[in-house]
């Protein structure tokens, strides 16, 4: 498993109690030596010290995807962290993080809710996601200034149901719809450099109307849709 974040060790020290092999990721110094002097004879235990986003792929290479990610993952970086082991195509069968409250709001937000965004359909593509709780400041040290929430992802067992899903170019295509909220997919899309014709074309073939606004659409209309332009752009 991945532990992103460890901080004090103490998740560490459960895990590895439990007989569960982790690979952890600690980008503090000071807590990086800490669990190195507490774990780091401890068979099944490897430490990478640095960035997540810069040590990820060493890992992988060395024992593969995990089968459970979990952490206290910084709260400035949660959202590239999440994004980067979806779209990197680590997803593991179940991922349980401890982020802002206000990321755990989006990442399960649903359609037509204020919160929705693209950050919601990337999650909610691959997985069903839910918050499991919420941590007052008292319980870090030190105290943030913001609540937390425990969020639980679970892969989708049906994974045909959004194509591309986890995708870099559906990602990107997700962001663009999004792009300007108060916006309809018409004036974003073709702000994006995709052609009226086309647009509107794709939008018909899959019963969304270009004059919706991404916060309407699903995951799975988001796909449909990604889907039908993409082969309109092929055979032009």
């Amino acid at each position: 498993m991945w532990e992103i974040g460890p901080g004090t060790g103490a998740m560490t020290r459960e895990a590895l109690l439990a007989g569960l092999a982790v690979s952890a990721f600690e980008i503090d110094k000071g807590f990086a030596g800490f669990i190195r002097d507490a774990y780091g004879a401890v068979p099944d235990f490897e430490l990478y010290e640095g960035d997540f986003m810069k040590t990820w792929k060493q890992a992988l290479a060395a024992s593969g995807p995990p089968a459970l990610a979990f952490g206290n993952l910084p709260y400035n970086a949660a959202g590239a962290i999440i994004a980067t082991l979806i779209e990197g195509g680590i997803k593991p069968p179940r991922m349980v993080f401890t982020v802002q409250k206000e990321a755990a709001q989006r990442m399960t937000a649903t359609p037509g809710t204020k919160n929705y965004a693209a950050f919601s359909v990337l999650c909610k593509s691959v997985y069903r996601v839910k918050a499991a709780f919420d941590l007052p400041p008292g319980v870090f040290w030190p105290q943030p200034r913001v609540v937390s929430s425990v969020v639980v992802m679970d892969l989708r067992a049906e994974a045909t149901a959004v194509p591309f899903a986890g995708d870099r170019a559906f990602t990107g295509f997700t962001r663009a719809c999004f792009s300007s909220r108060r916006k309809t997919l018409r004036n974003n899309l073709k702000a994006a450099g995709f052609s009226e014709a086309e647009l509107v074309e794709a939008c018909s073939s899959v019963g969304v109307s270009a004059d919706q606004r991404a916060e309407t659409l699903s995951p799975e209309q988001f796909s449909s849709l990604f889907i039908a332009i993409k082969r309109d752009n092929t055979s032009s």
